[in-house]
């Protein structure tokens, strides 16, 4: 077992090394490949025979040498040259320009006891940005040059062309004295164009902000063009990110006379790389959730599956009671773990969603009424429904008002979430909350910032007057286990949670808050037209057999879980023959052309899946075919499996009888 444990190790940090985009190579003391990755291959197109753990490294130096990689010259000293170089363990920092004109950059550092890691980057993309941002920089210094002349030559003309520029154009002295402005000003900070000589860059800008930026201006009278980048509040109250860039004029003499400024708004811009940084870290945080929480599924199948078949074995009045008093607290946890792995793939968005059209108004009315009772006194909850369009930009004028309000989503995780939500605006000190829904129409323009698709959607307010929340707390407020709370008066799932089921909606969350300033919480969900189908089947009180003998082969590489699915399944009048991987199933399909159910894991070692051996066992004509995970994947990564029946880990005999019984339509014998 410790030598399967550390291959499938090996294979797990070798799946996670190849997913990197910069290549990435180890190599001993001795200089051999201890480890490395695909992207080292790609980058440097060296065939895969080259790489394995062992390697001489002076095999791709050699390789590098032979196809003219470091230029003309002798073979053998190249290579002895470089061999020597790498010897000495140095630290380095440095571009190449390979023959097929891509540019690496390439950092080195010795790793102490274990040999060197070296890091490799294409960096083709950004060296050509760089030189189109100095291009650029020039073509603007060209392009205020000319403006200038034609200011000197006719300032009529020229405030004409700077007025219709969508930017901040103006003009001060040595003695930093404004001698021109464009209309921009007067938009922006409400100066009249023609009175330059009134603007207070101080009294513009706000104490703190003038002197952040005090320094740009010494440097620019210095005689150096720069550019740098500030908030600023405006006269119609918007809070701006503006990008101003000082070129200085100079006289004959070399001496700076005054400034030429150039300043554009780059708030738009700024907000969509934190909306991508923001979406990257989370899904890099969903991947993460989700791979913990499949490990953890595979232990409390076996916890709960023991468990539950130790309880159903003891009869309420059989002398018992004690080893009960011991089962029912620890199964019970158990099954609250359970719900913790479910909250955790909620937000890794890998639990199935039991999406429908849900009614808003009774569905919100039923977690205020719920909550009324357990709030403090002084707390007022109200819910404000209307099905009426919201008014501006996001309003759907054509929607039909006298239609009740739906939403497409998951009306058991939607009151969750509403829940969680009004339960944290409690334990921020809110004394008003205020739940509103409104039906709205999202902008292509409005949708991209919110990383979601435009259309029609409903839109959920949860509205607090409590503490409120700074920018450092917003933009980790949807980390799983991250909370402002105590220890132990929360988990820090609730907000993961919600997270979680908007986006798994196809919808989006966003937050507006600041401290003492109370906080509102927009859940964005796709709008429905109708009420979905509400309850559920109920559920077996106990596991009734529902074989009689039929053949079922069951796949999982995990010992411990197929003991226990096992045991379940003989229960359940199965005879069972088991496999531990793909490749053992698909033989066994071959070889034994009676089995009547096929019940699979979908994520097992050896390449062959659970996806593949589901695919296999139908066109085997296998009868009944289901699949069980500890998480839900991606559903695209199913493909033709997609509507192959999932049970989710972890499950009891009584929960796989049902499953079998509903969705694989297997009836008692």
């Amino acid at each position: 077992m410790p030598a399967v444990d550390d291959a499938v190790r090996s294979a797990k940090l070798q799946a996670a090394l190849d997913l990197i985009d910069e290549g990435l190579t180890l190599i001993d003391q001795d200089l051999r490949l201890v480890a490395w990755n695909q992207s080292f291959l790609r980058l440097l197109d060296f065939p895969t025979r080259l790489a394995y753990p062992g390697a001489p490294f002076e095999g791709f130096i050699r390789y590098n040498a032979s196809r003219g990689e470091y230029g003309p010259g002798d073979i053998e000293t190249q290579v002895a040259d470089r061999v020597t170089s790498a010897l000495r363990f140095e630290s380095h920092d440095f571009e190449r320009t390979r023959p097929n004109g891509r540019t690496l950059r390439i950092r080195g550092m010795p790793v102490p006891g274990v040999g060197f890691v070296t890091r490799y980057a294409d960096v083709t993309a950004q060296r050509q940005a760089e030189r189109q941002i100095h291009e650029h920089a020039a073509e603007l210094e060209r392009r205020v040059a000319e403006r200038t002349h034609a200011l000197r030559l006719s300032e009529a003309r020229m405030r004409l062309i700077t007025d219709s520029i969508p930017a901040l154009i103006a003009y001060f002295d040595h003695q930093k004295t404004y001698r021109y402005i464009n209309r921009g000003y007067l938009e922006w900070f409400g100066f009249d164009p023609q009175r330059p000589d009134t603007v207070s860059a101080r009294q513009m800008l706000g104490d703190a902000t003038y002197e952040s930026i005090r320094p740009n201006v010494t440097r620019a009278f210095a005689g150096e063009a720069v550019s740098f980048e500030y908030e600023v509040r405006c006269v119609d109250g918007r809070q701006r990110v503006a990008r101003t860039t000082l070129i200085p004029e100079k006289s004959v003499d070399g001496s700076v006379i005054g400034c030429f400024e150039l300043t554009f708004d780059v708030s738009e811009v700024r907000r969509a790389e934190q909306h991508l940084a923001q979406a990257e870290k989370m899904e890099a945080l969903g991947q993460l959730t989700g791979g913990l929480a499949h490990d953890f599924n595979n232990m409390l199948t076996v916890i709960i599956g023991n468990l539950a078949a130790l309880r159903d074995g003891l009869g309420e009045d059989d002398g018992d009671g004690e080893a009960v008093e011991f089962i029912d607290p620890a199964l019970a946890a158990a099954r609250r773990g359970a719900e913790l792995i479910r909250s955790l793939l909620g937000f890794a968005r890998r639990q199935p969603l039991k999406a429908q059209a849900a009614e808003l108004a009774p569905l919100v009315s039923t977690v205020v009424k719920l909550l009324s009772r357990s709030l403090p006194d002084g707390l007022h909850l109200e819910a404000d429904i209307d099905s009426d369009p919201a008014g501006g930009e996001l309003s759907d004028a054509s929607r039909d008002s006298t239609e009740p309000l739906c939403a497409w989503t998951d009306p058991s995780q939607l009151q969750d979430a509403l829940v969680n939500l009004i339960l944290n605006a409690r334990d921020a000190h809110a004394r008003s909350v205020r739940v509103r829904a409104r039906p709205a129409t999202l902008t292509s323009t409005r949708a991209t910032e919110l990383q979601t698709n435009p259309g029609a959607y409903v839109r959920i307010d949860i509205i607090d007057d409590g503490d409120g929340m700074d920018k450092a707390i917003q933009a980790r407020i949807f980390e799983p286990f991250f909370t402002t709370k105590r220890h132990g008066d929360g988990t820090g799932l609730g907000m993961s949670m919600v997270y979680g089921m908007v986006r798994q909606s196809n919808g989006a969350v966003e937050i507006e808050s600041a401290p003492g300033q109370g906080t509102t919480v927009s859940l964005w969900l796709p709008e429905a037209d109708g009420a979905g189908p509400r309850g559920a089947s109920p559920r077996p009180s106990r596991p009734a057999r529902i074989a009689d003998q039929a053949l079922a082969l069951l796949v999982e590489d995990d010992p411990a879980v197929r003991r226990i699915v096992r045991r379940s399944l003989v229960g359940l009048g199965f005879a069972v023959i088991e496999a531990e991987n793909g490749a053992e199933a698909l033989q066994m399909l071959d070889q034994m052309p009676q089995v009547h159910l096929l019940l699979s894991d979908i994520v097992m070692p050896g390449g062959v899946d659970g996806h593949e051996v589901a695919r296999r066992a139908r066109a085997r004509r296998v009868p009944h075919v289901a699949l069980m995970s500890g998480y839900a994947p991606d559903p695209a990564a199913g493909g033709e499996d997609d509507d192959t029946p999932i049970l989710p880990k972890p499950f009891t005999a009584r929960q796989l009888a049902d499953f079998l019984q509903r969705k694989i339509r297997i009836t008692e014998p």
